[in-house]
Order: C-alpha cells, then structure tokens, then sequence
C-alpha cells in the first residue's frame, strides 16, 4: 500500500478525524485544505487578472472566490461559468486527474431505491463515465445554492471509487465486528448448567440471558440504524459509540454477581451490539454497486449466520475448565481488539456525511455560504424533533403499514426464532440423549456452519451464472425475480425439522440428526 492510500484510510477513520480536530485540521489534510487547490468545476473565466499580474498562488490558486462574486454567480450573472468547465488536467493530493469532459447528473444513486431500474441505469452511466474521468457539474438549487458533488466521475472520496483493496479491508473490518456481536449471542449457552448451580436458578430462567440478548440487538436497529442516514452522524459515529459502550459493559457482566444485574447488563450489551445487525448491510451497498452487491453482502450475512453458531465452540471447553465466566470474558477479549481496528482505521462510507464535510471545506475556504451538500439541503427547514421523527417513526410505519415488508419481517423472525432454538434444544438431545459434554456440544454447531458455506456457494452460483448476467443481457426485472432460490430453499426448512425431530433418538446415530440441521442452515441462510 502506498503512504497515500494508508493516510486515506486513517484520516477518514475517527482516530483521524479526531487528530485532526485536535490538530486543527493540519494533520491529515483534505485536498480542499493544500494550499494549490483549485476547485475543479469553478471556470478559469472567473479568474482574478491582478492576481493573475502577481502571480498570487493561493489557497484558490488564482480563482477568483470572493463571497461577492459567489453571490453574483447565484443571482444568475455567471451561470455559464458552472457549466463550461476546464478540461486541462488539474493536480490534487489524490494525484492528477485527466478532465476530458463534463458531466451533470439530475439525480444521484444515494436519491434512489437500492435495487431499482433508475438505480441500475445510474450505476451503468456512472461506470462509463469513471473509465473516462470526467468533471462532475454540479447542480443548483432555485435559489442559486451550489449543491457539492463529487468533483470528478472517479473521485477517489466516493466509496464506489474506492480501490478493491480499500472496500475489502473496511468490509473486513464490519464484518469481525459483526461476527463478535452474533458470537456474543449463543457463546453464553454453555455458561447456563453452571450458572444454575451458582444461582439457583431452573432451565426457563437460565436461558433468559441469551434470550434477552437477542432482543436487545433486536430494538436496537428501530434507534441506531436511522440514526446512520442522518448526513452530520454518517455510519461510523453510531458504530464507534455503540461498540465502545459494548465493550465497556462487558466488563461487568462477566462480574455479574447476581442473576438479575446479570440479565439486565446482557439486554444493554446486545443494545449496544446492533448497529453491526442495523448498517452492516447499508455500509456494503455504500461502497459496492448493484451488481457486485450480493456478493458483499453474501460474505456479511455469513457473518452474522455463522457467528452464533461458532459462540458454543468457543466456549465449550473454556468453560468445563475454567467457570461460567470464561464465556463472558471472551467476548471482551474478542471485541476490544476489533474496537480498536474501527477506531483507527475505519474509513466513513456514508457518501452523505462524506459531501456534507466536503461542503463545510469549501464554505471554509471560499468564505460562502453558497456550498451545501444534498443532505444539508433536505434537512435545511427541518427542526430537530421533525428530524428524529422522520428518521425513527418511519421505518416503524413502513413496517407496519407495508405487506411486504411486514410479511418478511415476521417470516424471518420466525425463521431465526427456529435458529436460536437450537442453541436450547441441542443441549437436550446431545447431553442428554448421547452424553456428550458440553465442549463436544460446542462441536455439533459446526453443522450450521457447513450449512452455511453451502447456502455461500449456492447462491453465490445463482448470482454469478444466472442473475447477473441476466441484468447485463436484459436489464432490471421486477424485484419478485430474486426470489427465486427462495422457492427452492424455502422446503429445505420443514424437511430438515422433520429430519432432526424423527432421528433424535438413542437407537439412531447422532450424526444423522446432525446433518439434518445443516440442510435447515442451508435453507435459512438462502432466505
């Protein structure tokens, strides 16, 4: 990696962003903030010719960007000035950047569905003009508002443009994030025999503290993930200050001395854990276009899947050794060190919040108020009640109100319900059908994982042969096309309950009730 690219990513990351709030914005540097910046889309026409006379090179180099002119150029004076735009080649931090043409774009990917016609037609446009590295003109409002775009088709701030190294190391990241809050989950389960012991407590109340984790990552998405599309939050300022806080109160659950304070910390940490279950998804489609998207979201969603899984692994052993504890701490142990990674070098995927920091840098070096990114622009009249109640009542009401998201909401509760279910009655049979010890348990989840890597491959298949080049040869379809494999893997639950149910049983050996979980893996994860 060169030293650009590493300085890219730590600046943008919320180590960076504080180094540089405390540096004053010296260090990490944005291009906007070099001192030969010129503003690519401002035309040359503009230029002041006594600066020209003196060779005055500064922080505009040469352009003329006084708030006056600004402001005549808004009264519609110097339009023209917005549209014929320099095709010379122009050197930023980022290096040179050809301008070969311009580009004006009426609406923008970040205003339209994820996966609609619109949408697609954007991205097929947009990967033509990247090729061609043209300038990007930018829009104006009615009142003469510069909307701030990115500056070229291939801007290197833009996470589509990322290079492929830069999305897999930020979906690295989110994904190991991910992975320890679903761990989280189910690597209490072997911690709930002795826990009983200790407390006195039954089977029902024991298995409350996993219970209660899975609703608290569960509420937590209807806060934390609308408060991710808000422009000045973006996706890292939920995800830092969520997971601190996780990491910080796993500390005192795994010192719980009381079943009830032990319940009430679990509820909190898995709160605290599900931006990852909340924006996982929303950061990948950030940096990944229509076509290359399943993909991404593919390996996240394994994740997530495979995690709880592997939490009964995890813990098995450590916990015959040790003490119920031992579950507890390593959670910590395996969440500090990914906290750490988010924090110093997790770059922002919010294109939002990245155009609105790029506005304030140009209202800082022009001195004008005429720069606002679409974000600011959307929220402008808003207060902040009206804000907080567009951003959290309206995913409750789509999901209320909307059939079919109300319909899938509830299949796939149902879906994962059966899912955690496992972690309650695999202790059941296994211990107490087979005998095993709670360290083998652990080993009979791997079943999901294999069932999982099958739901990887297969529909990963169906996406590479089939799906996308059926969107290259004949464009988007209505979305009910995707659900295809759904109509094939959506039998493979019930066969593999029955399968389970009927082959758990001491004259049957207890590998066969084994796979038959792995094919309920396999159907869930295509789901």
């Amino acid at each position: 990696m060169k030293e650009t690219a590493i300085k890219s990513v730590v600046r943008d990351s919320p180590l960076g962003r504080l180094v540089r709030f405390v540096s004053s914005n010296r260090a990490f540097p944005y291009p906007e903030e070099d001192p030969g910046f010129v503003i690519p889309f401002q035309s040359p026409d503009t230029q002041d010719p006594e600066k020209e006379k003196t060779g005055d090179r500064g922080p505009t180099s040469g352009l003329n960007l006084t708030h006056d002119s600004l402001e005549n150029n808004a009264n519609g004076a110097s339009l023209h000035d917005l549209r014929t735009i320099a095709t010379a080649q122009s050197h930023t931090s980022h290096g040179t950047l050809a301008r070969t043409s311009t580009v004006s774009r009426p609406r923008t990917r970040e205003q339209t569905a994820p996966f609609s016609r619109e949408r697609f037609d954007i991205e097929q446009t947009e990967a033509i003009e990247r090729r061609q590295s043209s300038i990007v003109e930018p829009q104006r409002t009615s009142d003469g508002l510069i909307v701030v775009d990115w500056y070229t088709t291939d801007d290197p701030e833009n996470p589509q443009n990322w290079p492929s190294w830069k999305k897999a190391y930020a979906s690295f990241i989110i994904g190991a994030y991910t992975f320890i809050v679903y761990a989280g989950s189910a690597i209490y389960t072997n911690a709930e025999l002795p826990l009983m012991d200790k407390f006195g407590i039954g089977n029902s109340k024991a298995a409350l503290g996993l219970s209660v984790y899975v609703l608290g990552y569960g509420t937590g998405p209807m806060i934390f993930s609308p408060l991710s599309e808000i422009p000045a939050l973006g996706r890292n300022t939920p995800y830092i200050i969520s997971f601190f806080l996780f990491v910080i109160l796993c500390i005192p659950t795994a010192l719980a001395n009381s079943y009830a304070s032990l319940l009430v910390l679990r509820f909190l940490t898995g709160f605290m854990g599900s931006p990852c279950l909340a924006t996982g998804g929303a950061s990948m489609g950030d940096m990944y276009g229509l076509l290359k998207l399943p993909y991404a979201l593919t390996v996240w969603v394994a994740a997530s899947f495979c995690a709880p899984a592997l939490g009964p692994v995890l813990s098995g052993f450590s916990v015959s050794a040790e003490s119920w504890r031992w579950a507890l701490w390593e959670v910590l142990w395996g969440a500090a060190p990914i906290l750490l990674l988010m924090f110093t070098s997790l770059p922002e995927t919010s294109a939002s919040n990245i155009l609105l920091r790029r506005a304030q840098r140009l209202r800082k070096l022009t001195g004008s108020s005429m720069y606002r990114s679409q974000g600011e622009l959307d929220q402008e009249h808003m207060s902040v009640n009206q804000v907080a109640l567009e951003a959290l009542w309206r995913p409750i009401e789509i999901a209320i109100k909307d059939p079919a998201v109300f319909f899938t909401n509830a299949y796939t509760a149902l879906i994962y319900g059966i899912y955690y279910s496992f972690f309650e009655c695999f202790p059941l049979v296994y211990i107490g059908k087979y005998g095993f010890n709670p360290g083998e348990l652990g080993l009979t989840f791997i079943c999901i994982i294999v069932g999982c890597m099958l739901g990887m491959i297969t529909y990963s298949c169906y996406v590479y042969f089939y799906l996308e080049p059926d969107i290259k040869k004949r464009g988007l379809r209505q979305q009910e096309h995707r659900l295809v494999p759904a109509l094939f893997a959506v039998f493979l639950l019930p066969i593999s309950m029955f399968w389970f149910g009927w082959t758990a049983r001491h004259d049957i050996h207890w590998i066969v009730s084994v796979i038959g979980n792995m094919f309920y893996a396999m159907g869930a994860f295509i789901l």
